[in-house]
């Protein structure tokens, strides 16, 4: 990034910190809003985009050759009248990204004239097309397309540190994707009566990236099909130079008939494991000393002060109207050596004994005991580290809401489960577009200055005054995300509607001349600098 970006970003970043100064007095007396003369016009010359992080995002595509390697392996169009596989996809990942949740919003792209100027484009795909597209996949035509992504997510992970090559943990689960069409090819019912799909989701918990979905009908099991893309989903990784390979999934993931293949395969995993009557046996016929207090670790630290909790008002309205309350009273934590009856090793099982109180209003009823197992082979970890590791899973729930909710991917618009299934595959690329944007970032640059020595006095006294506000503001900039080596965590972690606005739905002025297509961004916000520095970093090639 040149010192005149850098100079821009900080003139903006000091008028939003004025305005925002509670000591301003600007702001006058009577409510902030429905002061301003509003009145609209029609640019005559000037076109701005509401989505100016798009070029960004073409950047990306570009820079990790995600067109070409979708256009050399995937085939689906006998002819290209104008568009290839590659358009198809990337509209409908672009579509998303811009502020589309369903196909119909196309239409709304397509009649944006600054939209397709900005992606230096004729004209894309209209709704109709865009779903004849997705009607044109058979089963292996998906696969292709979701290895074609996969191979691009293996060069973008070769980029990353030793830290992050240390360990791979892959999660899996089945969500339920419900609709109230009567004509969807492959829908069906499940024991909630929900109609609908069932799709399979296979991640990388580290990025929470999706590896594959795979669209199976609304009464399949969730395990099934799922040991052959957890073996695909190995591969990758190890392509990638991952050192450790973890596998991990609820009890209904636990397919004893391939843990000794994984186990020899030098693959660790921690699965949930149903609690049948023989675990509990075995786990009530352990001596007292087995069992120890879990402890769990606060959920987060405390950087100034404890706060007082709220009160319980779910809790107080439950024991008001006397219904059936049940409450955790202690937690423990044991283990035993198990082997499944489609094993031929031995594996450790931990058990977590819940001690329960029933009551109903302020009446006691009973004592009770549950017991969750986990089965691992993993003998060294304590046993409360599994129990932890294990339940960290559960944030792949969270990674399933953003698809569902956030990226709308896990959505059945379409007529069939293998259209819908192609669908699914095509819009969870935004979300992965997300999570190569954070993996692509550069480290936060250290500490100091950066860049050469300015001269001139103008110079001199825009640094000595930058430094003095730097220095009244060093705990702000310390807690900020892009401080101390946290925008790439930030943006991995960030939910899509918060990435969409801060790093997409940018005001920009799109201008076209010289062979260029330039992006002018209207507005400042604090992820501008992210912006840049990733920009600078698609300027270089790729290490492999």
């Amino acid at each position: 990034m040149n010192a005149k970006l850098r100079r821009k970003l900080a003139r903006g970043k000091r008028r939003i910190e004025k305005r925002l100064d509670k000591r301003n007095t600007a702001i006058g007396d009577g409510p902030v809003f429905g002061r301003a003369n509003v009145h609209y016009e029609i640019a005559d010359r000037t076109r701005g985009i509401s989505a100016g992080g798009i070029g960004l995002v073409q950047r990306v595509v570009k820079h990790v050759r995600l067109a070409e390697r979708i256009d050399r392996r995937v085939h689906v169009l006998k002819c290209h009248v104008p568009y290839h596989e590659s358009d198809h996809v990337l509209n409908i990942a672009y579509n998303i990204l811009a502020g589309g949740t369903r196909l119909e919003h196309l239409e709304l792209r397509r009649n944006d004239e600054v939209y397709l100027d900005a992606l230096g484009a004729q004209r894309i795909p209209d709704p109709t097309t865009a779903g004849d597209f997705c009607r044109r996949f058979n089963r292996w035509n998906i696969f292709l397309l979701m290895e074609t992504f996969n191979e691009t997510r293996v060069n973008v992970w070769r980029q990353q540190d030793e830290a992050f090559l240390a360990e791979a943990t892959i999660d899996v689960d089945g969500t339920m994707v419900t609709t109230t069409g009567e004509c969807k090819q492959g829908m069906d019912i499940n024991y909630k009566g929900e109609w609908g799909y069932h799709p399979l989701l296979v991640s990388l918990a580290a990025t929470g990236e999706p590896l594959y979905i795979v669209n199976r009908s609304g009464n399949r099991p969730s395990h099934e099909g799922a040991a052959v893309y957890l073996d695909r989903a190995i591969d990758h990784c190890r392509a990638a130079g991952f050192r450790r390979i973890t596998l991990r999934g609820d009890s209904d993931f636990t397919q004893t008939a391939e843990l000794d293949r994984w186990d020899d395969d030098g693959v660790r995993f921690v699965f949930g494991i149903d609690a049948m009557r023989n675990l509990y046996e075995l786990a009530e016929r352990l001596p007292d000393s087995a069992w120890t207090p879990l402890a769990r670790p606060a959920k987060y630290d405390v950087k100034t002060r404890p706060r007082a909790k709220p009160p319980r008002v779910k809790e107080q309205i439950v024991r008001d109207r006397e219904f059936e309350n049940i409450r955790l009273c202690g937690e423990s934590v044991a283990e035993f050596a198990y082997r499944p009856t489609k094993c031929q090793k031995t594996y450790r099982v931990v058990v977590v004994r819940k001690d329960l109180e029933v009551r109903q209003g302020q009446t006691k009823l009973f004592d009770d005991t549950r017991c969750f197992f986990y089965i691992t082979n993993d003998w060294d970890l304590p046993a409360a580290d599994v129990v932890f590791d294990a339940n960290d899973r559960c944030n792949q729930e969270n990674h399933i809401e953003q698809l569902k909710n956030g990226v709308a991917a896990l959505h059945a618009p379409l007529d069939s489960l293998d259209s819908n299934w192609a669908y699914m595959a095509i819009a969870a690329l935004a979300w992965s577009l997300k999570a190569w944007m954070a993996l692509l970032l550069p480290n936060d640059p250290p500490a100091g200055r950066r860049g050469k020595k300015s001269r001139g006095k103008r110079n001199r006294g825009v640094q000595a005054s930058a430094a003095k506000r730097s220095s009244a503001n060093a705990s702000q900039a310390r807690s900020s995300p892009h401080a101390m080596g946290a925008a790439k965590q930030a943006l991995l972690r960030m939910e899509f509607a918060t990435f969409r606005q801060a790093l997409i739905n940018v005001p920009a002025q799109i201008v076209r001349g010289g062979r260029r297509i330039v992006y002018r961004l209207l507005s400042w916000n604090p992820w501008q600098e992210t912006m840049f520095r990733l920009l600078d970093q698609l300027a270089l090639p790729l290490r492999c």
